[in-house]
């Protein structure tokens, strides 16, 4: 009986370190359905906003155009000849889908060591410290969802050269989270 209980506790300690949040919100177009769903978010989001400046709205609007807030949300798999996979598309991971390198930075520069892509507080605090550097390097207003993403999704040095502007999806994908913002934005002084 002893192995079993010790076996059962080993299985359960296990799953417990993974994302609590591998599945979306049920309402993705209502913030205080989100943040009632998953009030965990809502602290994470303050503490954004509190330290990096970024509004809430900008921040959600962006996270749910990554991951659906999906904690444990990757890259689509590349196939070989239509059916071989070869990996990942991207090294994008978590609900931020931060690539490797660019956590790795933040970790370093904000001496997180820590820190992991599927938990809620990191991912929110790393796009913080992300959208911030991009309003001091580019200039870009921590309230232009737009152009936030934009460098979010091409990287500052992406955006800088105006990679963006040659693919009409992108600007497509980038107007539709102004728009998720601005309704965000709307909503949330609503939430209980």
């Amino acid at each position: 009986m002893g192995r079993k209980l010790f076996a059962l506790l080993i299985v359960l300690l296990v799953a417990s370190c993974g994302s609590r949040d591998s599945t979306a919100p049920r309402n993705l177009d209502d913030a205080c359905s989100i943040l009632s769903e998953r009030p965990h978010y809502r602290r994470a989001f303050r503490k954004v906003e509190r330290r990096w400046g970024v509004p809430t709205n900008v921040l959600m609007a962006v996270m749910h155009q990554e991951s659906k807030f999906i904690g444990n949300a990757r890259t689509p798999h590349k196939y070989m000849l239509g059916i071989i996979p070869m990996g990942r598309q991207s090294s994008a991971y978590g609900y931020s889908q931060a690539l490797d390198s660019t956590w790795d930075d933040y970790r370093e520069q904000t001496r997180s060591r820590r820190a992991r892509r599927t938990d809620i507080d990191d991912a929110a605090d790393f796009m913080g410290w992300y959208m911030a550097g991009s309003t001091k390097r580019l200039g870009i207003p921590l309230t232009d969802a737009r152009n936030q993403y934009l460098a979010y999704h091409e990287g500052r040095t992406g955006y800088l050269r105006g990679s963006h502007n040659n693919k009409s999806w992108l600007l497509s994908v980038a107007q539709r989270v102004a728009v998720r913002s601005a309704l965000y934005g709307k909503q949330l002084p609503y939430c209980r």
